[in-house]
Order: C-alpha cells, then structure tokens, then sequence
C-alpha cells in the first residue's frame, strides 16, 4: 500500500481564533462540501473534539464513510481520520495559526487507494484531481463566508428561518449558524430549538420570543402543472403564512428588527429585452398576481415599524436542486439545447449569492421594500444552454419546442419557461453587495466543480 500525500493551505481574512471557532460552529460541514458532491450526513456527533463520530452517505450507493476525529487542540488543531469508507487510509489534519492581521489554514491529507499500488496508476490522477478541485471550493468559501461576516458587523443575532430544509433556507442557516448566529428554524411541529407553526392561518407572537430577524421562505413550488388546484395552493401557501407572521410580529411587545420574505422576479411578466427595476409596476399573469399578494401579506409588520425587504428571487442555480439541477442530466448526455426561441431573458443568481443577498439585507438598515435577488448579467435561455454545454464539454444544440413544452406543462410552461425578464440588481448595487459570482460562466465552473 502506497500513502500519498495531499497539501493545500489558504490566508483567511479572520484571525485564528475566529477561523477556528467557524469550523467548531454548526453547518460548517455543509459548507464546506462541494454543491457537486453528493454527500450526506447521516449522524454527527456535532463537534469536532477527540472521540467525535461521523457518518456519511456518499452518492446514490450505499457507501457509508464513517470517521472519527482526534488531535484536537483547542484554536489551533483537529483531525478526522476515516475508520471505515472508500479508501484504505484517509487521515486528514486542519491547523489554522495566525498570519499577520489573519490566518492560515493548513489542509494536509495523507490517503491511499484500496488495492494501491496497483489501483495508483488507474485512479492515482482523478482521485487527486477531485481533490483539487474539492480544495479549491472549500478555501474559496471558508474565504468569501469570513468576509462577508466581517464586513456586515453584526453581533451575533437569533434568526428565525421558514423553508429551513430547502435549497435556499439550508444553504442560510448553514451560512449564518457557521458566522455565529443562532437559526431557529421555522417547522410545523415541536422540535429541538425550533419554532413550532403548526397551523399555516396563525403564530403564536410567543412563539418568536428572542428572536432579532426573520427569513421566510416557505411556498409550494411553482414547478409543477397549474390545475385550479395547484395554483390555490401555491397562493395560499405564501398569503396566508406570510400574512399569520406578519401579524405575529406586529403582536410582538419586542419586535425583531427586520423581516425578509422571499418574492421572485414573476412579479414582472415577461418583459422581453427590456430591463426592468424595483420600480416596474407589476404583470397581470399568475405568477405576478400571487408576487403581488405576496408582498402585500407582509403589510402588517411594516405597519408596526418593523423594516421589511421583499426579495424578488431569479432562477436559483445549484446542482442540488432547482433548475440547474433537472438541467444537467440531459446536458450531460449531450441533448440539452434552447428552450422555444432561445430568445428569452433568464435573471438568474447563484445559490451563493442568494445567501449572501438574504445576509445582506439582515445587515444594511437601509434597504426595505422590493430587492432584486438576481446576477446583474441576465442571458438569453440560448446563451445559457450555450455556456452550460461549454462548461459540461457538450454539445448544447437539441431545441426543446414550445408547442411540447405547453401540451406538457401547460401554463406553467409560458410562465416559467417559455417567458422570462431581464432584470436589474439595482438596489444591492446601490447598497454595496458585492456578487461572488456575477457572470455566468465562472458561476457554473464554480457550481460544477470545473473552476
């Protein structure tokens, strides 16, 4: 059996003891692995101290990786070492030591292949490739996540979080618990450390004692065919909830100091190659009467003095869910192509900057009413199947025709699809967001690991 050896170090904008003190917090974990990495934790033992146990599910297999961490010096130091999984050997140490005004965190794997040597010449130059770009990605966060922390200034907060198990609530809270806040996610029945909400129509005003902001996510998705009844459950699901909070808080005898709903970018129709701002007066379709209805069940709150930013969302890229995510398998397979003409604008954000977007808006006392959460270089639905055959080493020429679209999808197809807005980031932009990944080439290679 032949041990390799791994190294990969990064200056961290925190000093040591904050960087350190972010891999001890919950959520770090989730921030660390690659969105492209189908891992997932079955059992933690939620800390990073000598004895502690994990468990991980690795992709669509029933691959278990089970490691058990040791070495552990408090601000400095720590190990996992794997005990049972895919490789022979696999012990990895973390050690963060002050470098000037930051820090400097060391990654140093030492790791061998089951049947090495022999397997060394087959698998020896993947396994160290993944690894690389596996790196890549986790400094790249750790970096950005210690930033943006700094930057905001906010003394640790209690927020409550709604849709806390989604692509856009977990991505947040691991964000937030990893920055030192405390997430209470919002759930419909008794949980450790959550808020119980367990009848969509009313909230106990109690129930968000202690708590300083709020993010609300939760709503039936869109994603499907629009019977009558579906479209009554996918206005409901964001009124009558987001209206119950509103009137929760403003109940409240100490209020939290900012609530942010989600809304989307359906708010405008589709608007063809015009671009359009906060400003823009709302569409008369489906999908901009419930923004509409959306935004307005948020009126009790601001009513009450408390400050309310309604997130107009694009289309969330991630390959763990959303559209990117049911995109990917045809484009792999080299039948993925423009949708109807192509010619429809897509205002798209990556997941990263939806966190950092949310984030942003619990920090900037400023900033209220409608915010565009979209990249500020929107494409057409045939530059993006173009940049995302590029990205993939694929040809991206299939045409997927209207008329299939609408016999499969119904109306849904010409809202979600077939339509689309150009949309401005004008209000983060006055305010000071800065994008992670503003253009939409580097936000793939980032998102698929082929940065």
């Amino acid at each position: 059996m032949t041990t390799q050896t791994f190294e990969r170090a990064v200056t961290l904008p925190a000093p040591a003891d904050e960087a350190f003190a972010w891999h001890e917090r919950p959520g770090a974990f989730e921030r660390l692995t690659p969105p492209w990495e189908p891992v997932k934790v079955l059992h933690s033992d939620g800390h990073i101290r000598d004895g502690a146990k994990v468990v991980l599910k690795l992709g669509a297999l029933p691959l278990r990786w089970h490691a058990l961490h040791s070495g552990y010096e408090a601000g400095r130091r720590f190990v996992d070492e794997q005990v049972k999984g895919p490789f022979a050997r696999w012990r990895h140490s973390h050690t963060v030591e002050p470098a000037g005004a930051g820090s400097r965190l060391t990654d140093h794997i030492d790791y061998a292949l089951p049947l090495s040597p022999v397997s060394d010449w087959v698998a020896g130059t993947p396994v160290r490739r993944k690894l690389e770009r596996m790196f890549t990605w986790r400094h790249r966060i750790m970096t950005e996540d210690l930033k943006a922390h700094a930057a905001a200034g906010l003394a640790p907060m209690t927020v409550a979080v709604s849709g806390a198990t989604g692509l856009v609530g977990s991505a947040l809270s691991a964000f937030l618990s990893t920055g030192g806040h405390t997430v209470r996610p919002m759930v419909r029945r008794e949980a450790e450390g959550g808020i119980a909400w367990p009848v969509a129509d009313h909230l106990d005003p109690a129930a968000l004692a202690g708590v300083d902001a709020v993010v609300h996510l939760a709503g039936e998705t869109v994603a499907q065919r629009w019977s009558d009844l579906a479209k009554v459950r996918i206005l409901n699901s964001r009124t009558v909830r987001t209206r119950a909070l509103a009137e929760a808080i403003a109940a409240m005898p100490h209020k939290p100091k900012v609530l942010v709903c989600a809304s989307a970018v359906g708010w405008y129709g589709d608007t063809g190659d015009g671009w359009v701002e906060e400003g823009a007066p709302p569409a008369d379709d489906f999908l901009a009467q419930v923004c509409q209805a959306w935004e307005a069940a948020c009126q009790p709150a601001r009513d009450a003095g408390v400050r309310v930013v309604n997130l107009r969302i694009g289309v969330v890229l991630s390959p763990n869910g959303g559209a990117l995510a049911k995109l990917l398998t045809p484009f792999k397979l080299g039948l993925g192509g423009p949708v109807g003409t192509g010619r429809q604008y897509m205002s798209w954000i990556a997941l990263e900057d939806v966190v950092g977007a949310i984030h942003h808006a619990l920090a900037a006392d400023t900033l209220e009413g409608p915010v565009n959460a979209v990249a500020p270089n929107p494409v057409t639905n045939a530059e993006f199947s173009r940049t995302l055959g590029k990205v993939l080493g694929r040809p991206a020429v299939l045409p997927a025709p209207a008329f299939a679209l609408k016999l499969a999808f119904g109306e849904m197809a010409q809202g979600t699809i077939l339509g689309g807005q150009r949309v401005r980031p004008s209000r983060l932009e006055a305010t000071g967001y800065r994008f992670r990944l503003p253009e939409l080439d580097g936000a793939l290679q980032a998102l698929l690991g082929r940065a």
